[in-house]
């Protein structure tokens, strides 16, 4: 239930409370008085896009806040999902707007977004505009109705997750369908790739042997002339170095035995003199296996040059043949598993369809029987509401193909449409066909009424929901009001006195201009203040003897009902 919307700086709003209490309540007010405005400013707390023109001018924002009391036990429990905790079971909505288009919403101190406050205020309040009208000419609102007042929103979301994976399912197959030939030449490629890689033979680190051999080779009159050289130092005439190291050490090690602190030098030059002989030796073994073989070199030139063209083929920046050739073994692994995965796709696809035919078919069930009861309960209020000879019909109708299979939708395989008949005799057709605005005004309220006795909600906000009504119509309307106020919060935005007698609160909105600016008022009216509102309402002069004594007998009338 809504207790109190405070507005600031919001159009031509620079502050003002409305307080709400249980029961009907009337805003009334003359043409341009900002009747609208104040709609417009409750239309955002509970959700509707906000725009910077909204903020008044010179202001740094517009502020719109709502005291909430929180009955709906979907709405108590959407608060304990996100955490966030009513007092004393109220919460206060706050929503900023700003000049550049930022602003911010909380409810209570928690930030939430404007989806998350249009979900949560639809749980408290059913804001009927003046152009909801056009909705009950829409289809899709005539399913949405039905599907509220058969309870099975949830069912209806369930059936649209399991469409949209199966939409989803069936584009991967397709997908992975159109894309054969492109796997194929892409197989072909990566198995030709690794026949070449493993037409290779290549051993473990043989590339690095076969350059380093290739080195040698290439370049095998140096490193001989090198070796030779290096012999010859320790061998032939000019190894007098060698042989003097020889000498040093027996020398060493005689004059150790005579004084032992020559020990570790003798001991030292003998380990030089003994490697410079193993050094000699394997020299020697070295120079002896040194051989040219240009066949050799040959082989393993054409040996590398068929490594690099692969390796330039195939091979990224840096990468090599074992890293490559692992991913692409990868790669071909996924592509051979693709065939295996379109069948797992078709599996899922069939499986999916079977789910989507049976929920497709509860849904049907369901909508076939909630279908009469919303029949039933609107003929009911029609009749009220001076309709009596109307005729309402819920058509539901199963979607299949020249073949019988089911057509689905997002939501079901059902066209739902809203059918009237006005008149005895003639067959219902669309509403927007024959029917007027007065007569879809009543169809809105009646249905409105239905859906509010089928759900938690337990706040109905009607904005001129008594357009293109007057005399005993809006008699009846008035009357209907006030009996669904009597189970439901009812706030209603109108220019009828028929309506707003019947009211338990009555706020009227006024313009004011002091000449530079203009300010929007409210006021709540009780005793002459009222009768004086009523009265214009009836006359446009609140002035008038008759006009007051009329909008007194409205009063006392409605008192006495």
């Amino acid at each position: 239930m809504i207790e109190r919307i405070s507005v600031r700086d919001f159009i031509l709003v620079d502050q003002l409370d409305l307080d709400f209490g249980p029961g009907l309540t009337c805003l009334s007010g003359e043409t341009g008085a900002g009747k609208s405005i104040l709609v417009g400013a409750i239309s955002v707390l509970f959700g509707a896009k906000g725009s910077p023109d909204m903020v008044r001018q010179g202001a740094t924002e517009a502020q719109v806040s709502g005291w909430f009391r929180v009955q709906a036990a979907a709405a108590r429990a959407w608060l304990e999902e996100r955490d966030i905790e009513p007092e004393d079971g109220a919460v206060l909505v706050r929503r900023t707007i700003k000049p550049a288009g930022r602003g911010s919403i909380y409810i209570q101190s928690t930030a939430v977004t404007r989806a998350d406050l249009d979900q949560f205020a639809s749980l408290l309040i059913d804001l009927h505009g003046q152009h909801a009208h056009q909705s009950l000419f829409s289809e899709a609102s005539h399913r949405n109705l039905l599907d509220r007042y058969a309870g099975v929103e949830a069912e209806v979301d369930a059936f649209e997750a399991v469409f949209r994976e199966l939409a989803a399912s069936r584009e991967s197959l397709a997908d992975a369908q159109g894309r054969v030939a492109e796997r194929e030449r892409e197989t072909e490629l990566l198995q030709f790739a690794l026949e070449e890689i493993a037409a290779l033979a290549l051993g473990d680190g043989e590339v690095d042997e076969l350059e380093a051999e290739r080195e040698r080779l290439a370049h095998f009159e140096r490193l001989a002339e090198h070796v030779t050289k290096a012999a010859s130092l320790l061998e032939g005439e000019e190894s007098g170095g060698v042989i003097a190291l020889v000498a040093l050490s027996d020398a060493l090690g005689a004059a150790a035995r005579v004084d032992p602190q020559l020990g570790a030098l003798a001991q030292r030059s003998d380990s030089v003199a003994i490697e410079v002989e193993d050094i000699r030796q394997s020299l020697a073994e070295y120079r002896a296996s040194l051989e040219f073989d240009p066949a050799r070199l040959e082989w393993i030139e054409a040996r590398l040059a068929e490594v690099r063209r692969v390796e330039r083929k195939y091979l990224d920046p840096g990468q090599s043949l074992a890293e490559y050739r692992a991913l692409a073994t990868t790669k071909l692994e996924a592509l051979t598993g693709a065939g295996e995965s379109q069948a797992a796709l078709r599996d899922k696809i069939a499986e999916l369809n079977r789910k989507i035919a049976q929920r497709a078919a509860g849904l049907h069930e369901a909508r076939v029987a909630a279908a009469e009861g919303l029949e039933q309960g609107i003929a009911a209020i029609l009749g009220e509401l001076a309709m009596g000879a109307a005729r309402f019909k819920v058509e539901v109708q199963t979607r299949t193909n020249d073949a019988g299979t089911l057509v689905c939708g997002p939501r079901g395989a059902d066209r739902i449409r809203f059918l009237i008949s006005a008149n005895p005799g003639v067959p219902p057709r669309p509403l927007q066909n024959i029917a007027s605005g007065g007569e879809v005004s009543r169809v809105m309220l009646a249905i409105k009424t239905v859906l509010a006795d089928a759900d938690q909600i337990g706040s109905l906000v009607f904005d001129e929901i008594d357009t293109g009504v007057g005399g005993a119509v809006a008699v009846a309307m008035a009357r209907h009001l006030a009996t669904l106020a009597q189970v439901k919060q009812v706030v209603c935005i109108t220019h009828l006195a028929t309506i707003a007698v019947q009211a338990d609160n009555h706020i009227v909105v006024r313009k004011t201009s002091d000449g530079t600016s203009t300010r929007i008022r409210t006021a709540n009216v009780v005793g002459d203040d009222r009768v004086e509102e009523i009265a214009r309402m009836l006359s446009g002069d609140s002035g008038g003897e008759s006009s007051l004594s009329h909008a007194r007998s409205l009063i006392d009338a409605a008192k006495r009902n």
